[in-house]
Parts: C-alpha cells; sequence; structure tokens
C-alpha cells in the first residue's frame, strides 16, 4: 500500500490538474456545451414569468387556452441592484431572448455588462416566439427565421458578397462568418420560426409590453433589428414607464422592408402602413386609416445610400413617441448604415428628437448588424451605458 502521505500527494496533484483544465479546453461554439468550459457570464439570479395574455376557447379540445402571453426573464445582480431602472431587452427577428446573453464563440454576452453594472435586467421572448409561441396556431402562423445564405450575406461575412461599398469594412465578426465555422454554425442553429402576422403580434405586445412595464416600472428599452418594433409601440402606449429607447440597429425602413436583410431595392416590399408599425399609433392632427398618411419617396437611391419614404409636408406629429428618449446605434460596416437615416428621419420629421449614433464616428470600427454579439461587444455596451447615464440625469 502507498504511505498516506504519497496519496495524498497524488490526490492534491489530481485536484490542481482538474482545476487548470479548462483552460485546455476547446470551448469555442457548440464545444462550450462542455461541463469543463467556465462560463464568461456575469452572475445572476434568475427567475421567469408569463406576463400577459388571455383566455379563448379551444376548438378542439375543448376548455380555454391561454393566448397572447409575453414570455419574461428576470436576472438580478448576484451582488444586487444598484442602477435606478431596469433595461428590457427585445431580440430581432428569428431569435429569441437567448441572444443577450453569451457569444456564439462564448463570450461574454450583451446583457452580462448591465448586469455587471447593477442593472436588473429582463430578457424577453416575444409573442409567438421561443417560449412565448402561441397555441393560438391559426392567429400565429409561422416562417423561417433565417437561412444560412441571408446570415452570411447580412449579418456574419456581408464583404464577401459586397453588396455595398461598406460592406468592406467589415472586421469584427469572430471566425470566418460562413457555413462550417464553428462559431457561425452555433449563431446559426439558434435562429427559430417567427410569426407572418405581424399585426397580431404587435397587437399582443402592446398589451403584454405595457403590463410588464406596469409591473417593474419605468425602464430602459434595449432592442435589435425588427425587436425595435416594440418599444416604438410602448412608447405609444404607455410613455410615461419608459425611460428611454434605444435601439441596435432599428428595422429597416418606414413603409418598407428589405426581404432577408438584402440591401438591393429589388428586395423591398410594403409594410407598416403606419410608417413604423402595422398597427395604429398616435398622429397628431389624428389619422382614421393609415392611407392619410401622404407620403413622399426622396429620389437618392445608390448601394451606399438607400432612397426613404418620407411624409409629405407638413407631416403629422408623434406626440407620444416624442415624449421618449430615442437613439440608434448603426455599424459602420452594416447593411443599416446604408437606410437607418430613414427611421431617424422619419423621427426627427415627426417632432421625435432621435439620436443616431454611427459607431464608426465615434471609434468604434468594423461592425456589421450584430454588432452585440461582435468581437468589440464591449466597447457597443459601454456606449449604451454612457447614453442612458446621460439619459438618467437629463
Amino acid at each position: 500500500m502507498l504511505p498516506l502521505l504519497a496519496i495524498l500527494v497524488v490526490a492534491f496533484a489530481a485536484l490542481f490538474i482538474d482545476a487548470a483544465a479548462p483552460a485546455t479546453y476547446d470551448c469555442v461554439g457548440l464545444k462550450g456545451v462542455n461541463p469543463r468550459c467556465r462560463s464568461k457570464e456575469a452572475a445572476y439570479q434568475r427567475e421567469y414569468f408569463y406576463i400577459g395574455g388571455r383566455y379563448v376557447p379551444s376548438p378542439v379540445f375543448g376548455g380555454n387556452l391561454v393566448v397572447d402571453q409575453l414570455y419574461v426573464e428576470k436576472l438580478i445582480p448576484s451582488k444586487g441592484v444598484h442602477q435606478p431602472y431596469p433595461l428590457v431587452f427585445f431580440h430581432g427577428g428569428g431569435s429569441a431572448g437567448s441572444i443577450w446573453l453569451q457569444t456564439p464563440d462564448n463570450r461574454k454576452g450583451f446583457a452580462s455588462y448591465f448586469i455587471d453594472l447593477g442593472y436588473a435586467v429582463y430578457l424577453v421572448d416575444q409573442t409567438s416566439v421561443g417560449r412565448a409561441t402561441q397555441n393560438d396556431l391559426p392567429g400565429y402562423p409561422l416562417r423561417v427565421g433565417s437561412t444560412d445564405q441571408i446570415a452570411e450575406r447580412g449579418f456574419s461575412a456581408p464583404e464577401i458578397v459586397n453588396d455595398y461599398p461598406q460592406s468592406q469594412l467589415h472586421t469584427q465578426w469572430p471566425g470566418t462568418g460562413r457555413i462550417g465555422d464553428p462559431i457561425f454554425d452555433a449563431f446559426v442553429a439558434q435562429f427559430i420560426p417567427l410569426t407572418s402576422n405581424l399585426t397580431r403580434q404587435e397587437l399582443s405586445m402592446r398589451a403584454s409590453g405595457c403590463e410588464l412595464l406596469s409591473l417593474i416600472g419605468r425602464s430602459y428599452l434595449i432592442s435589435h433589428s425588427i425587436g425595435a418594433l416594440h418599444p416604438i409601440l410602448l412608447s405609444n402606449d404607455c410613455p410615461a414607464l419608459v425611460a428611454g429607447n434605444i435601439n441596435l440597429e432599428p428595422t429597416t425602413i418606414p413603409f418598407q422592408s428589405y426581404l432577408g436583410n438584402a440591401t438591393s431595392s429589388a428586395g423591398r416590399t410594403p409594410n407598416r402602413p403606419w410608417g413604423l408599425t402595422n398597427t395604429r399609433i398616435t398622429y397628431d392632427p389624428p389619422a382614421a386609416s393609415s392611407s392619410e398618411l401622404r407620403t413622399v419617396d426622396n429620389e437618392t437611391d445608390t448601394p451606399a445610400l438607400r432612397s426613404c419614404i418620407y411624409q409629405a409636408e407638413p407631416a403629422r406629429r408623434l406626440p407620444e413617441i416624442a415624449k421618449v428618449k430615442y437613439v440608434a446605434l448603426t455599424g459602420e460596416a452594416s447593411p443599416h448604415i446604408t437606410y437607418d437615416q430613414c427611421v431617424v428621419n422619419y423621427l426627427r420629421q415627426a417632432g421625435v428628437k432621435a439620436e443616431w449614433i454611427k459607431l464608426g464616428e465615434i471609434g468604434i470600427r468594423g461592425n456589421g448588424h450584430f454588432g452585440f454579439l461582435e468581437e468589440n461587444n464591449g466597447e457597443i455596451a459601454k456606449v449604451v451605458a454612457r447614453w442612458i447615464k446621460r439619459a438618467d440625469k437629463e
């Protein structure tokens, strides 16, 4: 038998080796599921809730179903909340609230930066998406969220296709951004279906979203892409509960959409008849229907700067939305750098003091549409945090 001292030495060495082991493991992409891979996420306490919704009769099974409910995760810093207002995160199309957690290459996720700063963070799955999938199947028909080609062309590797000149500035995506790369594969694997009935989704998000804010109090809303529809609606419906509206590349352009984030004018489709939304928002003078909104298309349309549809003058105002502070952030290499001016200028024309931060102009270079997942996402988080601090003081 080995002497007791020798046994203790061997046991101690094994513990030391096991503690150091995670550094020797490949934890990139889906390999991060290995239990030896250490999380980069902030420490927090987690709860989940279903907010809003209503009972409707089930025509097939009898009884009632709950529909239109919103899934919400509540993340509270382990060291406690030290900031005055919560942050509510709204994901974009084809994804869920989990996208705000770790990045596809398992670096620190966007939400964690704010948890570390002492914010109460709420991640939502929008009605019909992810854990807010609806039992009202006819009311929430689904469509494909995204494909590898859409992701490569518009998100992770736009520089390869070169649809617009700014794409050549893209440098921040981790990995190659193409199929077969483990980081890209992990990114695309998280895409899920979304509803094609945006009118129904907007109506349910308006009700459940304002109910959430009534429960947690005045909050900042942080959104990405098509998710920016919902903070606009909540700013219209319950502006007193919205401390600020922070948009990481807001959804395409007024009155239209770009299909699959393509930048060709051939990819445009009519959408959002109320300008920024599919459902009614408050204009002054009031509009009884969206057909009363007179529009004009500015004529400039190049790959570097896309044309926009604005209101014909005199433009109606957006008095409720104008009560809420608004900022859009755009990466210098994203397709959105060619058309985010359409959203910002539409809001300004309607009396909203919309701020636009072009990340490249403040020294944050090389970002595409998913900048909050890219290698310099911490720098973008700092910009958002500074904006919130400034807004707190105003």
